[in-house]
Parts: structure tokens; sequence; C-alpha cells
């Protein structure tokens, strides 16, 4: 059986229509997206579940708790959500992913 699995980044910028990919392998298929806010990238997270039928998500390091607590509430309690995480980003100016992308 075959795991479909999501991984979400944010950057300014950012479409998800644009900035996707998939990387399919024998055992896994790694579904890719770059979102520009927490918004879109729920959207994506709720595709990534409904649709692809992914039940793990990570996300990158340029979201915040806040945008780690959306994703896990709007795909709920049966899919995982990770984080790769260090709330002050690097590329970010040293800010948190819950100032820059929570719109």
């Amino acid at each position: 059986m075959k795991f479909n699995a999501g991984f979400i980044y944010v950057a300014p910028n950012c479409d998800p229509q644009q900035q996707n990919a998939v990387i399919p392998g024998e055992s896994i298929d790694l579904y890719v997206y770059g979102c520009s806010t927490y918004s879109q990238a729920e959207v994506v997270a709720k595709s990534l579940v409904e649709e692809k039928g992914c039940t793990a998500i990570e996300l990158c390091a340029g979201f915040g708790n806040e945008g780690i607590a959306r994703i896990q509430k709007v795909v709920g309690p049966d899919v995982a959500v990770g984080a790769v995480k260090f709330d002050l980003h690097p590329a970010f100016g040293f800010k948190s992913g819950d100032t820059v992308f929570n719109k």
C-alpha cells in the first residue's frame, strides 16, 4: 500500500498553483506546495487530505505555532501534522511565520 504525504512551505509571493511538485516513489508519493499565507496553506492542506489521500503533512520552519495549529485544525485529528521548527526564521529577518504569514 502506497503512503501519500504532503509538505507545505511558506514564503513571500508563492502561489500553490505555480509552486508545486509531486515526488513519486515506490512506497511514498510526496506532494510539495509553496504558499504565501496560512490561509492558502489551509486550503492546500485540506486538498492534500481530501483529493490526494495524504495522511501526514509536514510543515516548513516558516510556520509558527499558530500556523501549525491552524493546519492541524483544518485537517482534523486523524492526519499527522509535523513541523520542522525554529520559530524565528533566518530567511524572514528572524521573525516568526505567525508574524509574516498569518493572513
